[in-house]
């Protein structure tokens, strides 16, 4: 079975591939993400993968272990990923989590 590209999205966010990501999203995204204190926006796959995400979010010493799930569904047409990658992208994060801190 052929992976989502949803699926495939976060599998390379873990690995920080930034190849994988360029090839996953169109080369025009319209990209929002809320995290903790800062909102997000970039209009091109270039902008999202090496300002935001492998700019910002993740530092080259972030260890990532590994994906404990992933969940796709349709909602409507969002689902919906043409030939050309993710076009239209929304992330909210509510932050790093560091395992072993839960009480």
């Amino acid at each position: 079975m052929e992976m989502s590209s949803g699926e495939r999205f976060a599998r390379a966010i873990a690995a920080k591939d930034g190849p994988a990501l360029h090839a996953v999203l169109s080369a025009n995204v319209d990209f929002r993400a809320l995290t903790p204190g800062r909102f997000w926006e970039a209009d091109t796959a270039a902008e999202v993968v090496d300002n935001v995400m492998l700019g910002h979010w993740f530092e080259p010493s972030d260890r990532i272990d590994g994906i404990e799930q992933i969940e796709s569904d349709v909602v409507v047409d969002t689902e919906r990923v043409g030939q050309t990658g993710i076009e239209w992208l929304r992330v909210v994060c509510s932050g790093f989590r560091p395992i072993g801190t839960a009480e």
